[in-house]
């Protein structure tokens, strides 16, 4: 089995980005599989190019996109991915998109294949914060995972390739300058990400488990 999980450049000012930095301390090998790291840039479309090439030529298992979400205090696994582009600020490319679709063929929006639930508890039975997200911004993050799932939908459907997109919060090192920010040390992201990609292996179909958001 092979778990391609990538991982953002730093971006908006900052000077790391948790995402990929966390994910290049996972494991070769994580329960038999084998762990494909990579790191993508944070530019519109560009981001989702390089992950469809990955899947080309690696032909991965599971697919797990990482980014960082500065100020959210849990890891947060995402629940779906909407076909909207409407950036705060410009991509490290210089771009901005505003109120455009992303795939004028694709779907308003599409589900997350991993099972999300089974690992938010699989984290929290580590001991950390963790919670199913069911919104992934509209600004780069969300446009990789649109284009995950729309790449699973069209392209590669039928291959039995599954994947989604976990949000992560800052750094520790990163909100020395930010009083009251949430931050988690980069080993327990990464942690949290070992127990998302065990989840995913054992669980090909999401468990049911109370959740869900209230507003």
């Amino acid at each position: 089995m092979k778990v391609l999980i990538t991982g953002f450049e730093p971006f908006g000012g900052e000077t790391m980005n948790p995402a990929y930095e966390a994910v290049r301390l996972l494991a070769q090998q994580i329960d038999g599989a084998d762990i494909i790291k990579l790191e993508i840039p944070v530019v519109f479309n560009e981001g989702a190019s390089a992950v469809r090439q990955a899947i080309a030529a690696e032909r991965p298992d599971i697919i797990i996109c990482v980014g960082q979400a500065g100020g959210r205090a849990a890891i947060t696994p995402e629940f779906v991915g909407i076909n909207y582009a409407d950036a705060r600020i410009p991509d490290n490319a210089g771009q901005q998109p505003l109120s455009m679709r992303i795939k004028e063929d694709g779907e308003n929006a599409y589900f997350t294949g991993l099972p999300v639930k089974a690992m938010v508890r699989a984290m929290q039975q580590e001991g950390l914060p963790a919670a199913v997200s069911y919104s992934a911004g509209t600004y780069v993050c969300n446009d990789v995972l649109y284009q995950l799932l729309y790449f699973l939908h069209t392209e590669f459907k039928g291959s039995g390739m599954r994947g989604g997109f976990i949000h992560v919060p800052f750094a520790t090192e990163q909100v020395k300058n930010k009083p009251g920010t949430p931050a988690l040390e980069l080993s327990d992201i990464a942690r949290g990400l070992t127990a998302c990609i065990r989840a995913a292996i054992q669980y090909p179909q999401d468990i049911t488990e109370q959740g869900g958001t209230i507003q």
